[in-house]
Order: C-alpha cells, then sequence, then structure tokens
C-alpha cells in the first residue's frame, strides 16, 4: 500500500497518530485536496499523520477484484495503524471521510486502541450509499447503465465487487454494537444525515461531539472545482488541540525526504514484476511524480531504456488519472519494457503550489517548464531515447502544447481534449470553445420545449451567453474556411492548429487523437484542424471509440481505450 506521511514540526510532536480513511471512488478523486488539508492540519495539531491507498485504489497496488473489498480495506486501515506505530505513537485516531467514515467506525468499534474517531460527512447506512451510488451512475453518464446483473458496481469508472456490495449493505452505523471511546462528528450542513447516529452514540456513553458545518458539497465537486471544507479543518484541528498530549520527541523512520524516494514492488496479473518509485523531478522538490519499470532481476545497474511515457493529469485529476486509468495504464506498459513517469503538475495532485500561483488550476502557466522538467528527468535518470507524452483532457492540451512548442518528443497521444489553445487568465466559468462547438445543437434540440421557454422567461437562461455562443460558433466557421484556403497558399496565420499539426509530423511527431463518439474535442479538431489532419497521413491518427463518455468511466469503453493507446505506442 502506498502512502503519505505528515509529520507535525520539531517540539509539538504528541504522542497520537492519525489514519486517514478516504472516500470511495470519484469522492476520492474529487476531495484529494481536502484529505491533504486534513492531513497537514492535523500535523499541525501535532499528531503523526498517514494518509493512504487502499489495496487496489491509488497508488497501493492490486487492482479490481472479486473480494469482499470492505473487510480487505478495514484489514488496511489497521494496517496502517501499523504502520504508524513505527513512529513511536501510542494513541490512535481515524480520520474518515464519507465512505471512509463508516469503514473507520468499524474499526474503532472493535480496537479498543483507537481512541479517537473523526467522521467527515459519514455514511450512516450502507444500503443507502449504493442508492445513491447508483443515482450518481445513471445521472452522470449519458451511456447506457453499467451492468449489474452480476451484482457487481461500477460507478464512474470505480468498482466495487458483488461480495463489497453485499457487504456494504449490511452496515449501518446505528446498528453497530461496538464501543467507539471518543467522537467528533463533523456532518454536512445542506442535507445532515448523522444526527441520530450522533445520539445513538451519546445514549452508549461515548462522548461526542456533533456539527453541521457547510464545505460538502464543495469538497467533492468535480475535481477542477473542489474547494478544501475550511470549517470542518478548523473543526478538526480545535477538537485535537484537547486530544493531544505532551511533545514526545521523534522516532526517525526512513521516508522519501531522506534519500528522494522511496520504492514499491509489485507483481501484474501476468507475472511481471514490476518496481515504482515515488520522487520529486526537480531540484525545488515541488513536482511529485511515480516512475514504473520492470524491476531487474537479479539487481543489476540501470540499462538504458529506448522508450518512456510522461503521463499528465487529466484535468485537475492527480497521477492517478480518471478512473485510475493511468495506474493501470502505467504498469501495463512498464510490463512491455517502457518506463513511465506519472506527473503532477504544480499545483495539481500531490506537487507543491508555486509562489504567487493558485492551486488546482487546469491550465497552469507553468505547465511546460513542468512537462520539461519530467522529460529531462527521464533522460537524465533512465537514459531514455525516445518520449511519449500522454494525457486525458487538459492532460492532452499540455502534452500537444510541449510538443508544438519543440521540447524534445516522439509521439503524443491525446485523449478527448477539449481546446487547443488556452488564454492564461481566462476561468473554465468563461466562454470556452467547446462550449461554442457543442451548444448550438443542445439549443436547438430545446427549442420547442416547454420547459426551456419557461426558464428563458423567468430570466433562469443568459441570453446574451447564448448569442454569444451562436455568433462565435458563425465565426469560427468562416475562420476555419479561411485557414485552410491559406495553408493552401503557404501563408502562416496566428493560432491555426492545421500548421501546427503539419509542423509536429514535418519534424517526426507521431499525433494520435482518441476520442469518445460525439465528444466536442472531435468536432473542435474537424473545425480548427481542417483539411491540415487528412493531409497528413499515418502521421496523425484518430480513433474513435463508442459508448463512451468524456472520462470513459463505462469498463467496456475504457476497455478499448486503453488497448488503442498501448497499440499507438512506439515500439
Amino acid at each position: 500500500m502506498f502512502g503519505w506521511l505528515h509529520q507535525p514540526e520539531e517540539g509539538r510532536r504528541s504522542d497520537l497518530g492519525i489514519v486517514i480513511c478516504k472516500p470511495f471512488g470519484y469522492e476520492a478523486m474529487c476531495a484529494h485536496r481536502s484529505i491533504r488539508a486534513f492531513a497537514d492540519a492535523c500535523a499541525s495539531a501535532g499528531a503523526t499523520v498517514l494518509r493512504f491507498d487502499y489495496t487496489g485504489t491509488g497508488d497501493s497496488s492490486g487492482s479490481d477484484t472479486d473480494t469482499n473489498a470492505v473487510n480487505q480495506w478495514c484489514d488496511d486501515i489497521r494496517t496502517a495503524m501499523d504502520a504508524l506505530r513505527l513512529t513511536g505513537v501510542t494513541r490512535f485516531g481515524l480520520l474518515g471521510i464519507r465512505f471512509g467514515a463508516l469503514l473507520a467506525s468499524v474499526v474503532a468499534g472493535g480496537d479498543p486502541s483507537v481512541e479517537h474517531l473523526i467522521a467527515v460527512a459519514p455514511v450512516v447506512s450502507g444500503r443507502r450509499h449504493l442508492r445513491e451510488l447508483r443515482t450518481f451512475q445513471a445521472t452522470a453518464s449519458a451511456e447506457e447503465p453499467a451492468d449489474e446483473s452480476n451484482g457487481a458496481m461500477e460507478v464512474a469508472g470505480f468498482h466495487l465487487s458483488k461480495a463489497s456490495v453485499e457487504r456494504l449493505a449490511q452496515l449501518d452505523l446505528l446498528g453497530l454494537p461496538a464501543t467507539i471511546r471518543s467522537a467528533l462528528i463533523l456532518d454536512r450542513e445542506d442535507l445532515p444525515g448523522a444526527r441520530a447516529w450522533a445520539d445513538a452514540l451519546l445514549e452508549r456513553g461515548t462522548p461526542v461531539q456533533y456539527r453541521a458545518l457547510p464545505g460538502f458539497l464543495e469538497m467533492v465537486a468535480t475535481p477542477h472545482a473542489a474547494q478544501i471544507p475550511l470549517s470542518m479543518v478548523s473543526a478538526t484541528v480545535e477538537y485535537l488541540s484537547t486530544a493531544a498530549r505532551s511533545p514526545v520527541p521523534r522516532k526517525h523512520i526512513a521516508t522519501a525526504a531522506d534519500d528522494g524516494a522511496t520504492s514499491m514492488r509489485l507483481m501484474t496479473a501476468d507475472g511481471a514484476r514490476l518496481v515504482e518509485r515515488a520522487m520529486f523531478v526537480d531540484e525545488a522538490r515541488t513536482l511529485f511524480a511515480i516512475t514504473t519499470e520492470l524491476e531487474n532481476s537479479p539487481p543489476r545497474p540501470r540499462a538504458p531504456h529506448a522508450h518512456g511515457v510522461v503521463m499528465l493529469n487529466g484535468g485537475a485529476t492527480s497521477h492517478i488519472g480518471p478512473n485510475r486509468m493511468y495506474v493501470e495504464l502505467a504498469r501495463r506498459w512498464a510490463a512491455s519494457g517502457y518506463v513511465v513517469l506519472r506527473l503532477d503538475l504544480a499545483g495539481l495532485g500531490d506537487s507543491a503550489t508555486r509562489p504567487g500561483q493558485n492551486g488546482n488550476e487546469v491550465y497552469p502557466p507553468g505547465a511546460l517548464d513542468d512537462v520539461s522538467a519530467a522529460i529531462n528527468f527521464l533522460r537524465r535518470e533512465f537514459g531514455v531515447e525516445q518520449v511519449t507524452l500522454a494525457g486525458l483532457c487538459a492532460g492532452a492540451y499540455h502534452a500537444l502544447r510541449s510538443a508544438i512548442s519543440g521540447l524534445h518528443v516522439n509521439t503524443v497521444l491525446l485523449v478527448n481534449p477539449l481546446t487547443f489553445y488556452w488564454r492564461q487568465g481566462s476561468k473554465l466559468s468563461d466562454l470556452q470553445e467547446a462550449e461554442v462547438v457543442a451548444n448550438p445543437g443542445i439549443y436547438a434540440e430545446k427549442i420547442f420545449s416547454f420547459e426551456s421557454w419557461r426558464k428563458v422567461m423567468s430570466g433562469r437562461v443568459n441570453l446574451w451567453r447564448v448569442f454569444m455562443v451562436f455568433l462565435r460558433r458563425a465565426m469560427m466557421t468562416a475562420v476555419s474556411t479561411v485557414r485552410d484556403l491559406s495553408r493552401l497558399l503557404r501563408i502562416k496565420l496566428p493560432r491555426d492548429l492545421g500548421w501546427e499539426l503539419q509542423s509536429l509530423a514535418s519534424r517526426g511527431v507521431r499525433i494520435v487523437f482518441l476520442f469518445a463518439r460525439g465528444d466536442v474535442g472531435q468536432d473542435l479538431l474537424r473545425m480548427q484542424g481542417g483539411s491540415a489532419v487528412k493531409s497528413i497521413g499515418d502521421r496523425c491518427r484518430v480513433h474513435v471509440i463508442e459508448g463512451a463518455d468524456h472520462i470513459f468511466s463505462q469498463g467496456a469503453a475504457r476497455k478499448k481505450l486503453l488497448q488503442l493507446l498501448t497499440n499507438e505506442l512506439p515500439r
């Protein structure tokens, strides 16, 4: 299992250790920044903190299986507590968020060494949570619902086996007979659901602090819009300030801070032995990344790699990628002899935010420098000769821009880019090209809808934005024609994607686009790339995958994508 250790400042360390228990799936991906914030806050209160990935999730080993993940993840929490004991802590607290709070409560109820339970927007009923997950999946995906005939579930690309579903349906904190020693319950203010559980704990004699606070919806919003629930974090620090005892000396353990990297060995289902290393790729220790490669057996000096891959954040998700697909791809490709580096751009995932910049920016201004640092790291440390850049959505944009800027790149794998030109200073809420391309058709479909006209009459529709969408769409169509003509006349115009793609191909760079059928990026490429895309020939390949959404949350479509990406890697 992979984890991050957050240690308090020397002299402030108490004998208390906190294990942070993550939510499930998409909520964990959205709450990544908040999980880091909770960990840092607990450490500032004097606790030694471990946040970690359950087996088969995040950066830990394993994958979706038919095992009972609920029981396995409870065991994982106990294993994380054992790991914290290596630091010298003698008392324990569990901080669980959503589904993680349910797991933490189960563990705390059966382990007297857990003195404190902090439950953030807890899932109280497993059965009710399963209904919520099914509803979320049905509303989030425009495609056919996932097949649950075998009793398993897939939610936004994350899998729960039949055994896991059955076990989760049995869990209800109101009926949990075990005793919890002390609890802080931070309920969601918008839709509180844990008051009855808090009352039940009080009746059993458990000292409970219950507070309904804002911030939950912002914490688990889409990754690029997710915000840290500051009031919940502050309440946690306040609670821990009374839980910590006198400072104790720090017991030193080896971490990535000691030698710049830590390693984890794992075996794929096909028997390939891999090694993954967590490290920072720049001298300032800003850019976090994980490399995956075949393990030398027996150990020998590392031989140069012919091929390396840098994977770039899919939007504001961390280095695991949407649906954890980057982890699966990295291990698959490493088993075939590639060295793969999963990078967090500055301000995203586990990378630090540079001074003067905002965190969680999908298109950060220093992205090219970050990608350059990763490429140089691969060449310097692994002897990589050919570099492939790969990414979904914003990751595709950064990969393409990096190649166009002249970085030493041989292949770019671009999945569902939503823009080819980003103006620094823009916001995602501004009118973007993707909206201009996609929305006219949507508006046309709704023109005969009574509900749509009612929204217009009530002022709930921004008519100026609608007007600007149609105006800019007409302008984009006209400009596309002009650019095609200018390329025939060998006249280079600014922001000409077709010209840039032709230039890349002439430099020997392979360009591969992969789109979900109907994704707006496909139309955007057609309009801005024009006839140049076809003229490039085999140096610019375009694949379209049926039955997929933007992040490939459906298993069958995702499987097709992973295979196509693998087929397009240079040999």
